[in-house]
This record gives structure tokens, sequence and C-alpha cells, in this order.
């Protein structure tokens, strides 16, 4: 089991799925098991994805989130330090 909390704010690994070995921030928590992820690129603040606790990775870094508002997607993306997807 994690040591670390998977709270609001929180950077954590994906350990299965898709999007394995992939950084997300921990948007919201759902219930004791699923919590809600966004990378900002390709699972935006939008349309977060839910997953499942065990399947998560908690690591020692924490994002500040915003208090009054929901995180925009540029901001979760510079706190993982990921590139913006370029179109066209």
């Amino acid at each position: 089991m994690n040591a670390l909390p998977l709270t609001p704010g929180r950077i954590a690994r994906s350990l299965a799925g898709r999007d394995q070995g992939r950084l997300f921030v921990v948007i919201r928590e759902v219930d004791e098991d699923f919590v809600l992820i966004a990378d900002g690129e390709l699972r935006g603040v939008a349309r977060p994805k839910k997953k499942r606790r065990k399947h998560l990775r908690a690591t020692a870094s924490v994002m500040e989130l915003p208090a009054q508002r929901e995180p925009q997607d540029f901001e979760i993306r510079s706190a993982l330090c990921i590139e913006p997807v370029k179109e066209g």
C-alpha cells in the first residue's frame, strides 16, 4: 500500500491500464476506492479519468491547487513538465 495519501493535488504514476507509466495529478476524491485524475494533455480537467487508487502510486510531489476554481490544463502540464500536443 502507498505510504503517501492520494489527496487532491498529489502527483501520481499510473501502474495499470493503457496509461501505465504516465504521471497524473489527483483532481478530486470520488470515494475510498476511486479518484479523478488529469494530466492536462490527453486527459484534461474537463474530462478527468476515474481511476482506482490501487492502480496509482503517489509521488512525493504535490501541485498547489487553486482554492476557488478548478486547475487549468496548462497549470497541470506545467506541474508535470509535459509539453502540449502540437496539432497539424
